[in-house]
């Protein structure tokens, strides 16, 4: 009769001998990629960001780490290797610590709520009048939208009228609104190294739920991941001139739309996410369209909270659209 010693035991590898090697000795490999994991979702911060942003990089992808620890489960499985499934719980721990928030449901809606929606139509968009009645469907109070070229803005504006009587539109930006807007103001985010016409930015007063709300719609400049990294210096110094603005807003509430190519994480956005609240539930990836790899279309809120922000359908952009509940404080 063959024992447990010899054979049985469900840990011993295909082939192996159980006295040559143990399930706490194979898999050494896997345990410190593992280990490796949890350090760089612990300490991403710490990453240094030259050369190349890499710094900014990492935290763009950041929750496909979840992505890499299935991996090291599935290959350690395999090897039937215990010192890497017990590293494993330190990543596994680290990533539900940063993101396992955004897989729980949204609170229920309060009473001083505003539904927004956030879209990058795309400039290249042939269907404008299709993506303006999808978004108009979702019925939301506010929508920013990115991206808005000549020949397509007056297509929006006639198919969004009958159910957004407010709108402001500067350069290619525009917010729709079921409320009231005031105060229309061109924003200056516009980097030094630009020297064409170039605006993308704008500030609004919005009168709902009895109460007054700044509201910014912005579009960032792109970035690009190239062989050395990710060239974002622009995109960087644009989102530092909107944090000044930002932190020189007299209105206590402050809500702010746009397509800030890059995720909430990235530390490239730090003087916006400094300051503004971000979605705590979704992840609502949204770009791009046809395989979204991140969000980089953002609803972020001051002295108001964010909800679950999902996507909605896609149109005819490669961005999805975004939206969110906002609870005013």
């Amino acid at each position: 009769m063959k024992t447990a010693t010899t054979q049985g035991t469900w840990w011993w590898s295909a082939g192996g001998n159980a006295s040559d090697r143990s399930s706490w000795t194979r898999g050494r490999v896997l345990a410190a990629l593992a280990a490796l994991t949890s350090l760089l979702l612990a300490f991403h911060r710490q990453v240094p960001n030259t050369p190349g942003h890499l710094g900014s990089l990492l935290e763009s992808f950041l929750p496909w780490s979840g992505l890499v620890i299935v991996v090291l489960l599935g290959l350690a499985l395999l090897r039937r290797s215990a010192v890497a499934l017990v590293t494993l719980l330190l990543p596994v721990a680290a990533w539900t610590y940063l993101f396992g928030g955004l897989l729980l449901p949204g609170a229920k809606s309060g009473a001083h709520d505003l539904v927004v929606v956030q879209h990058n139509v795309s400039d290249e968009n042939t269907d404008p009048a299709g993506t303006a009645r999808s978004l108009a469907d979702a019925e939301p109070d506010l929508i920013g939208l990115e991206e808005l070229v000549p020949a397509s803005l007056p297509v929006y504006e006639r198919t969004l009228a009958p159910r957004y009587r407010h709108h402001a539109v500067v350069g290619t930006v525009g917010l729709w609104s079921k409320h009231p807007l005031t105060d229309v103001q061109k924003l200056d985010i516009k980097p030094a190294g630009i020297t064409e016409p170039w605006s993308r930015g704008l500030r609004a007063v919005v009168r709902a739920q009895h109460r007054e709300t700044a509201v910014y719609v912005v579009h960032l400049p792109s970035v690009r991941v190239t062989a050395s990294g990710l060239a974002s210096s622009r995109r960087d110094e644009s989102a530092g001139l909107l944090g000044k603005a930002l932190a020189a807003e007299k209105s206590k509430t402050v809500i702010l739309l746009g397509d800030l190519n890059s995720t909430a994480d990235d530390r490239g956005l730090a003087p916006l996410n400094s300051q503004m609240n971000v979605p705590t539930r979704g992840f609502a990836f949204s770009y791009p369209a046809a395989f979204p790899l991140a969000r980089i279309d953002q609803i972020m809120a001051r002295s108001a909270t964010v909800g679950h922000i999902r996507t909605l359908p896609a149109t005819g952009s490669d961005h999805l659209p975004v939206t969110a509940r906002i609870t005013l404080g």
